[in-house]
C-alpha cells in the first residue's frame, strides 16, 4: 500500500483544490492531508475563512482523502513522512524545490496548479 501526503490550509475550498487531491490520491492507495491549523495559520500570516474544525469537515468528507491530520508547524513533515511511513510527498508546484529535502525519507512529487483558479484570487474577486 503507497501513502501519500500533502499539506496546505484549503480555505474557500474550489475545484483546484479537488483536481489537486484527486491526483494526489491517484499516485497511491491512502492520502493524507495535513491541515494548517488556526494557530498554524497566525504564524504564516495567514487569514483563513473557515475555522479548522470546519475545514477539517469539509476535508474528510472528500472521497478521495482518508485522512486530516493537523499541521501546527513548519518542522513537522519529516515526523509526519516517518509516523505514517509515507511513500509520495505532494504539493502543489508553487512550492517547486522547497520541500526537496524530504526525498532523503519519501519521493517528492509537485503537481501542477489547476490553471485560473486559487483562494486569492477567490477572495480578490469577492473584493470588487
Amino acid at each position: 500500500m503507497k501513502t501519500v501526503l500533502t499539506y496546505g490550509t484549503y480555505d474557500l475550498l474550489h475545484y483546484g483544490h479537488i483536481n489537486l487531491l484527486k491526483r494526489a490520491k491517484e499516485l497511491g492507495d491512502f492520502l493524507i492531508v495535513a491541515l494548517s491549523t488556526d494557530e498554524f495559520n497566525l504564524l504564516k500570516h495567514k487569514e483563513a475563512y473557515h475555522k479548522y474544525d470546519e475545514r477539517k469537515l469539509i476535508l474528510e468528507s472528500i472521497k478521495y482523502v482518508d485522512l486530516v491530520i493537523p499541521e501546527e508547524n513548519w518542522d513537522q513533515k519529516i515526523e509526519d513522512v516517518k509516523k505514517y511511513k509515507v511513500d509520495i510527498f505532494v504539493m502543489g508546484d508553487d512550492w517547486r524545490d522547497k520541500f526537496d529535502f524530504l526525498s532523503d525519507y519519501c519521493q517528492v512529487i509537485y503537481l501542477s496548479r489547476t490553471p485560473d483558479i486559487s483562494t486569492s484570487k477567490i477572495k480578490t474577486d469577492l473584493k470588487k
